[in-house]
């Protein structure tokens, strides 16, 4: 399972967001390319505890929903995010391609075996889950502006 605790996963994650230009076009959603590095930073704060974020009240909270939410179910096209996550107003490109690095930097930096914070819709998740979940929102977001 690909994973941002894999520092093959992780470069190319970052190598496909340094091939996007700031005006690529997205495939779906409303996000313009800037909006989407910010977002993806914001999510990678959320995990890390830098950013607090508002439970839901959801039944993906509970095994074994979570599990195959978090490592099987594809992520649908247009799904809501939380308002935290949205709420940055991006700045220059070079920097938030910066910020993002820094961002996945701290992530991996932080210890598996410390207590991570919940997430929004999910509840707790383990180091593990966090990298698995990570990745795949990076993934959806890079694949929506085509990289």
């Amino acid at each position: 399972m690909r994973s941002l605790w894999s520092d093959t996963d992780r470069g190319q994650l970052v190598a496909r967001a340094e091939r996007l230009a700031p005006d690529a076009v997205a495939l779906w959603g409303r996000m313009r390319a800037p909006e989407m590095l910010a977002h993806l930073t914001q999510s990678m704060r959320m995990a890390t505890g830098e950013l607090p974020v508002a439970a839901k009240r959801t039944i993906l909270r509970y095994p074994p929903i979570k599990h195959f939410a978090v490592y099987l179910m594809p992520f649908p096209k247009g799904l809501p995010t939380a308002p935290e996550l949205l709420a940055r107003v991006p700045g220059e490109w070079r920097g938030e391609l910066d910020e993002l690095r820094a961002a996945l930097d701290r992530f991996v930096a932080r210890p598996h075996t410390a207590l991570w914070p919940a997430h929004p819709v999910f509840g707790h998740l383990t180091a593990t889950q966090w990298g698995v979940l990570g990745f795949r929102h990076a993934d959806h977001h890079l694949r929506q502006f085509g990289a």
